[in-house]
């Protein structure tokens, strides 16, 4: 059950966060933008409301299916140690016992993340200018559709286009994946009152959130890094890998570069993991009692 609660928690959440997630890929890709307000407005007024949703539909799918992996992974790689370290599947797991399945389970998912995460980060900097302002033709953009923009780059990059940024995005997951379970597991203890065996939905509300922030606020660097690597189609070349791309962004627009989108991450990643952990924690007790009733 822990993989489906997951998958249903993951969709729910991308409908929560994806219009923020697209002004943050252009922010951290594109140096024209003068913050926040500045490219929320540009997008609106170039590309309308749909300007917010470019690739939502892939990645509703891939985010349910890479959520419900995250979690199972995350879930079963625990009992596993739980069980050779303790003797019990359902043993009080140690808080590096918590950090080293959150770990595993944020590596599990770049497999499955990076293809559907290039796709996302390219449709959403292609520039589709609505036809209520322009008085010129549309053009019919490069990517016509998520699944197009796959075979689009498996045709003109190879199947390595598909995992393009695959090494800052393991940077990324693995050690936010680790922070996110560790503090929501620690935060859920803290404020469980004494003699209660689960925590209340408030409790997973607020633990779900700041543990969103917390990974976030660890994962900006490698995120900033992981979506420019990915924008970098193969007619520009203008990356070579992970460490000259930190140097490069760097020497061009200095440390503070690695930063941006942080505080658009932890403001997106409060609502979106309140959602994702509440979801989570309701359909695993709905199908306990209910198995308990037969």
């Amino acid at each position: 059950m822990d993989f489906i609660a997951g998958a249903i928690g993951g969709g729910l959440s991308t409908a929560v966060g994806y219009p923020l997630d697209t002004v943050k890929v252009r922010i951290q890709t594109e140096k024209h933008y003068k913050g926040f307000w500045h490219c929320v407005q540009e997008t609106y007024r170039t590309e309308k409301i749909w300007g917010f949703y470019k690739g939502v539909s892939a990645s509703v799918l891939a985010v349910s299916a890479i959520s419900s992996v995250s979690f199972g992974t995350y879930k079963n790689f625990l009992c596993t140690i739980c069980k050779l370290r303790y003797g019990a599947a359902d043993a009080k797991p140690s808080k590096l016992d918590v950090s080293l399945a959150g770990a595993v389970a944020g590596a599990v998912r770049v497999v499955l993340t990076n293809p559907s995460e290039v796709a996302k980060v390219r449709m959403q900097t292609q520039r589709n200018p609505h036809p209520s302002v322009t008085s010129q033709p549309v053009s019919k953009p490069k990517y016509q559709g998520s699944l197009h923009c796959l075979k689009v780059i498996t045709k003109e990059e190879g199947f390595g286009g598909l995992y393009k940024g695959c090494s800052a995005l393991l940077c990324r997951d693995c050690s936010a994946s680790a922070v996110y379970f560790l503090s929501y597991s620690a935060l859920c203890d803290w404020l469980t009152p004494a003699g209660k065996s689960k925590p209340g939905f408030l409790v997973v509300l607020l633990s779900g959130g700041f543990a969103g922030v917390l990974a976030w606020g660890l994962a900006t660097p490698m995120d900033v890094i992981k979506s420019r690597m990915q924008v970098d189609e193969s007619d520009q070349h203008k990356y070579k890998g992970l460490i000259h791309c930190v140097r490069e962004s760097v020497r061009k627009e200095g440390a503070k570069v690695l930063f941006k989108g942080l505080g658009l991450n932890c403001i997106r990643a409060f609502p979106v993991n309140m959602v994702v952990f509440v979801t989570y924690e309701a359909v695993l007790r709905f199908t306990d009692r209910y198995i308990s009733k037969k």
